[in-house]
């Protein structure tokens, strides 16, 4: 056998073992590095006041400001969209040595129909896997889409969409994929289709918005989290959102189903209790959030959306984190 026909065939051998590795079911989540579990993380939103996805965005040196801050608390975050400024934060968590890792996310819009809207999806998705190829020492896995099929979602994408994206992503990555979406989808029998193509399973479990006064809410959210468990017995379950926000209207939904008091005092309550069951039980979670995000909800103030942080949007730090 002459050397150009032995190096077809390692060359051949080498693909087949790499597109078997892209190709592996339940590829595990990682999350212990130089030999510390960072499984207890955060949700960052990087918008600050004055600025919205589609309305302006954060300079560099604001990123690095709040990446430095992050990196005295938590190891892992995680991020909801792969284009505009998610290269730069991944940038700056390699090039600052911070040891982050990052949860990134592609953000699925709704499906009208149209091609552009379908495209539009492809291409976040597109760029979610670049990005995840060329930041393997940030990137530790990838969500796609969040809370899209959950009945009241404002964005729903079809399951076989979604399970389809998931198919097509995991293919194309060496980190676990997955999708986020609320306790109220994961524990539907329809939901096994999707976990079918995750590696492991995203789920929000927020007491507030379950009517949880903040006496009963971690013992709700540890029914909750044993009840998706046994729903998929095999795949592991990462609390992707919990949290409890510090203010909330007096009109609409927030009105009629938070019953909780948000306060920071509550707030500082609920961050120790939740992180000490997690820590205990080594449960990987994303608490939501780390900063205020003005952008979000209505035009009135005391919006809750406004208040999931543990910081104010200035970046000064509430009860929780002081």
């Amino acid at each position: 056998m002459n050397s150009l026909n032995k190096i077809f065939i390692f060359t051949f051998i080498l693909s087949i073992s790499f597109a078997s590795d892209l190709s592996s079911k339940n590829r595990k989540l990682v999350l212990s590095y130089n030999d510390e579990w960072i499984g207890m993380g955060a949700a960052y939103g990087p918008f600050r006041d004055g600025q919205a996805p589609w309305d302006g965005a954060p300079s560099i040196e604001e990123l690095r400001e709040d990446l430095h801050i992050i990196s005295k608390s938590w190891k892992w975050i995680r991020l909801y969209g792969s284009r505009g400024i998610s290269s730069d934060i991944l940038n700056i968590i390699r090039n600052d040595s911070l040891g982050i890792k990052v949860m990134l996310g592609a953000w699925i819009a709704k499906e009208d129909g149209t091609i552009e809207a379908s495209n539009d999806n492809k291409d976040e998705i597109s760029n979610t896997i670049k990005l995840a190829n060329e930041y393997p020492d940030v990137v530790n896995s990838i969500n796609i889409g969040n809370e899209t099929m959950v009945y009241w979602s404002d964005h729903k994408v079809d399951l076989d969409i979604m399970a389809n994206y998931l198919n097509y992503t995991r293919k194309r990555v060496r980190v676990p994929v997955t999708t986020a979406d609320d306790l109220g989808f994961w524990n539907k029998e329809e939901s096994k289709k999707i976990a079918e193509q995750c590696d492991f399973i995203v789920v929000h479990i927020h007491p507030l918005w379950g009517g949880q006064s903040i006496e009963k809410s971690l013992d709700w959210v540890k029914e909750i989290y044993a009840q998706i468990k046994l729903m998929h017995p095999s795949k592991e379950i990462v609390i992707g959102e919990t949290g409890w926000a510090t203010m909330k209207h007096n009109e609409g939904l927030q009105h009629e189903l938070i019953k909780g008091n948000p306060s920071e005092k509550n707030q500082k309550l609920y961050y120790d209790n939740f992180r000490k069951w997690a820590a205990e039980n080594q449960i990987p979670h994303h608490f939501f959030e780390i900063f205020d995000e003005k952008w979000k909800g209505g035009d009135h103030p005391n919006e809750v959306e406004k208040h999931w942080g543990v910081y104010y949007s200035n970046r000064k730090p509430k009860q929780a984190m002081k």
